[in-house]
């Protein structure tokens, strides 16, 4: 499925085409069929003679609904655009080229109508201003079809034109985050809210959980049309309505995304590049009423350009723009720039930052991983796929970093691992990329969580005071003199367990534990300290530690001077 925009000025037949090509009215309001003209978008479809289905947006030509027209080609894969023979070039249909290129289509036909109202002669000449019109752009190789869409005079031809259209136009792409702008909003009877839009990037199933953003609405797909029929998913570059529960129809609106919730990353700001049109007459500078149009959304927006005060007209630089609201971006999204003041389309360009951390003064964005990851430092896989929607393999567990930080860290961790020597770097002590670094690292082992030089002997593996708190069994004599040091270190890696001056035997308090479960399968009611302590044989200075450290861990609670069964009381054999 291809998803086709129409594109030119007013008036010049491109709704009446549409209805030629497909059978439907595109103008869908009464207020449009009563002025003869196209004032928000229409939709419509058609088989063509391959046997390949495509979607038209037909949208308005006028300059009053320009926001409208923006609102239906993002996200289309190509154009039909219309120019009257009658009429030939007007402003709009240069606007509308502009735009077009801005947003990135690189595919079109060409449909000159009217061809019944004009001589053979006065075509030739319009085909002629056309074909100079559009040299130097995307449509400057499209095939120029003339036709009279109410005599049916050309539509073969343009029929086959747009077949070959289709099998040129690259698919579009799927990578498994599905986002569907919405330029339409509705409620059907018995149905509740309908949304409608181009889905780009993934797929769509039914039942399926999204989110509406802004606002993170989220929301159930109760259905899934497309081309008119009922379908269980559908993929990117298919026209879709989905009918939404959980959400009402005034909840959300036209420029709004649908989207699978994890899979995109907010932004209120980004940064891009900004290709100024030729055309206009002025530098574009951070002074001015602009509006950015992303996705099928219209939005005011502050623009700071990069790298200089100002850009000139027919010039390319880079910009930063803040946004009112936070919508799911990604590298590679299109926008076009108009200035409200003036109402005059201004430039447009690239999404290359959707999380720009570096200060605009020194700002310098492109698309590549390499400035992502230098400016961010340490990145996981996950992060760098919402920031950039590429996925790499990483450096050091799920962590992504360049040569050079890589080449660092290991260096650092090697040496803060020779200083420690024998006693060992607490591991507990590194950031998460740190301890995956060190773990990759063939001149280190780690235990317990302590890393040692490989050829390191650990002080601590059969130190003597663990044997003599084994011994001591419930009642453990810590011997005098006992280097605290050790102790810290031992208990830190959960060997020993010291609970109120007292040291304990890890294993000691496990057999504590079934003591307890022992005396509750006695009497479910609970024991007392006393018991405890009768069937331990330890005296009160060392029960009293015991259980507290059975609380502590959720093995018993304690109600008044009973203790009773905790979470994590263990089963009896």
């Amino acid at each position: 499925m291809r998803v086709i925009a129409t594109a030119g000025h007013v008036d010049h037949g491109k709704s009446s085409l549409v209805l030629a090509l497909t059978g439907t009215d595109p103008d869908r309001f009464e207020e449009e069929k009563r002025r003869g003209l196209t004032i928000d978008l229409g939709f419509a479809h058609t088989t063509l003679p391959s046997g390949a289905g495509v979607s038209f947006v037909d949208v308005p030509g006028h300059v009053r609904f320009l926001r409208n027209m923006l609102a239906g080609v993002g996200g289309v894969d190509a154009c039909l655009f219309v120019v009257a023979a009658t009429e030939g070039w007007k402003p709009q249909s240069e606007e509308h080229l502009r735009i077009l290129e801005m947003l990135g289509l690189r595919h079109g036909v060409i449909a000159v109508t009217k061809r019944d109202l004009v001589d053979d002669e006065w075509l030739e000449i319009a085909i002629l201003e056309i074909g100079d019109q559009v040299q130097g752009t995307f449509l400057a190789d499209a095939p120029i079809v003339p036709v009279a869409a109410t005599e049916g005079a050309g539509l073969d031809e343009l029929r086959a034109a747009l077949d070959e259209l289709v099998a040129v136009t690259p698919e579009s792409l799927d990578r498994d985050r599905p986002r569907l702008w919405i330029d339409r909003v509705f409620a059907a009877k018995g149905s509740g809210t309908v949304v409608t839009g181009t889905l780009t990037d993934g797929r769509l199933h039914h039942d399926e959980s999204v989110v509406v953003e802004p606002g993170s609405h989220t929301a159930r797909i109760r259905s899934i049309q497309t081309l008119g029929a009922t379908v269980d998913e559908i993929g990117a570059g298919n026209r879709v309505a989905l009918n939404l529960n959980g959400v009402s129809h005034d909840e959300i609106g036209r420029g709004d995304a649908v989207v699978t919730a994890g899979r995109w990353r907010r932004t209120d700001r980004f940064d891009a590049s900004l290709d100024v049109l030729a055309s206009v007459d002025h530098e574009v500078s951070r002074r001015g009423a602009y509006l950015a149009y992303v996705g099928s959304r219209e939005l005011p927006v502050k623009v700071r350009v990069l790298g200089a005060e100002a850009l000139r007209p027919g010039t390319t630089g880079a910009v930063r723009l803040f946004l009112p609201v936070a919508l799911p971006l990604l590298p590679g999204d299109r926008y076009v720039l108009r200035e409200s003041g003036r109402d005059e389309t201004v430039g447009g360009g690239e999404v290359l930052d959707i999380d720009p951390v570096t200060k605009a003064s020194r700002a310098a964005p492109d698309r590549s991983i390499e400035r992502v990851v230098a400016e961010r430092g340490w990145v996981t896989v996950d992060d760098l796929e919402l920031l950039t929607g590429e996925r790499i393999e990483p450096v050091a567990g799920q962590w992504i970093a360049t040569p050079a930080m890589l080449a660092e860290t290991r260096e650092r961790l090697l040496a803060a691992v020779s200083d420690a020597g024998d006693t060992g770097l607490d591991v507990a002590t590194l950031a998460e990329h740190e301890r995956a670094v060190l773990e990759a690292l063939d001149d280190v082992t780690i235990a317990a969580g302590v890393a040692r030089p490989a050829d390191a002997v650990d002080p601590y593996a059969d130190h003597p005071l663990v044997a003599a708190i084994l011994a001591g069994g419930f009642a453990p004599e810590t011997p005098p003199g006992t280097d605290r040091t050790a102790v810290r270190e031992l208990t830190r890696r959960g060997v020993l367990v010291e609970r109120d001056k007292v040291l304990f035997h890890r294993d000691t308090i496990d057999a504590a534990a079934r003591v307890a479960a022992d005396l509750l399968a006695d009497d479910a009611g609970g024991f007392t300290v006393a018991q405890f302590r009768d069937r331990t044989g330890a005296s009160r200075k060392y029960a009293l530690p015991l259980v507290a450290e059975l609380d502590a861990r959720g093995v018993t609670r304690r109600r008044d001077d009973l203790r009773i069964a905790g979470p994590r009381l263990p089963d009896l054999d």
